[in-house]
C-alpha cells in the first residue's frame, strides 16, 4: 500500500517518483526523515514501539534524522545517528551521509518528512546542533535504546531520565530531539528526550505538517484476517446482504 499524502489530507501521488523523488521534493534543512528498513533491526525496533500505536500494531518507523543542507556537490546531506556496518568498515554514532542512501524503495518502503514550520533562527540552531554533535564524535547508544524500550511500557518512566543514560551517546531520535532542543522545541512534551522514539516525532502534537510514503503497514496476515472478520461480524445483517445484491 503506496500512502504518498499529507496529513491534512492534500495528495501528492500524482507527482510522486519512489523514494529519490518524494525525498528531493520535501527536502529542507531542519526537517525530520523518518523510515522503516528491510532488516531485522529494523524490524525489531518497529515491533518494540507497538505500545505506542494506537491500534497496537508494530510502529512504521524504525529510524530518524535531520536533514541539514545542499551541499556544492548538488546533493542533499543528512545528520544521523545510526549503525552504519559494511564489510570491513563500521561507523557507530552521528555521522553525515548522502540522502540518497534512502533511495532504495526496496531497501526502505516506509518514509516520511515532517515540517515543522521553522523559522531561519530555529533552523540554524538546529542544524548547529547536530554538526557538533558530527563534530564532537556523539557516539550511538545501544543501552538508552534498550533502556527507552523498557519505558514505553510506563508513563511514569517515560517522564524520567533514561535509566540507562549514558553521557555522549544518542541514538537516532534521541539526537533529534537533542537538536530541536536547542531551538526551544520538544516534540513530544512530557517524555524525557532520551525517551523519545521514532514513533513518538511521527505522534508529535505540536503543529506540523507531514509528508508520508507507507507501503509496508507491518500488519501480519492473521492480524489483517482478525480484523477483517471482527469487521464482518460488526456489520448489520440487512448491509451484508444489499452488498451481496
Amino acid at each position: 500500500m503506496s500512502d504518498d499524502r499529507d496529513d491534512d489530507g492534500a495528495d501528492d501521488s500524482g507527482s510522486a517518483s519512489g523514494n529519490a523523488g518524494f525525498l528531493l521534493r520535501h527536502a529542507a534543512p531542519g526537517r525530520i526523515g523518518l523510515v522503516s528498513g528491510g532488516d531485522v533491526i529494523s524490524d525489531l525496533i518497529r515491533k518494540a514501539q507497538a505500545p505506542l500505536t494506537r491500534d497496537g500494531h508494530r510502529s512504521f518507523w524504525s529510524h530518524a534524522f535531520l536533514f541539514s543542507e545542499r551541499r556544492s556537490d548538488g546533493q542533499w546531506w543528512v545528520i544521523e545517528s545510526d549503525l552504519d556496518l559494511r564489510y570491513k568498515q563500521m561507523r557507530l554514532g552521528v555521522q553525515e551521509n548522502r540522502i540518497e542512501r534512502y533511495f532504495d524503495a526496496e531497501a526502505f518502503p516506509n518514509i516520511a518528512v515532517l515540517d515543522f514550520g521553522l523559522d531561519d533562527a530555529q533552523t540554524r540552531q538546529i542544524v548547529t546542533a547536530g554538526l557538533d554533535l558530527l563534530s564532537g564524535l556523539t557516539s550511538y547508544s545501544l543501552s538508552e535504546l534498550i533502556g527507552t524500550m523498557f519505558a514505553m511500557h510506563s508513563r511514569r518512566l517515560r517522564k524520567r531520565d533514561n535509566l540507562l543514560a549514558k553521557e555522549g551517546a544518542l541514538y537516532c531520535s534521541a539526537m533529534v530531539q537533542h537538536c530541536y532542543a536547542a531551538a526551544g522545541i520538544h516534540l513530544l512534551p512530557g517524555v524525557s528526550g532520551k525517551n523519545l522514539a521514532p514513533h513518538d516525532i511521527a505522534d508529535s502534537p505540536l503543529p506540523h505538517r507531514a509528508h508520508r510514503l507507507v507501503r509496508d503497514l507491518g500488519v501480519s496476515r492473521l492480524r489483517e484476517f482478525a480484523h477483517s472478520a471482527e469487521a464482518l461480524l460488526a456489520t448489520p445483517v440487512d448491509e451484508l446482504f444489499d452488498r451481496a445484491l
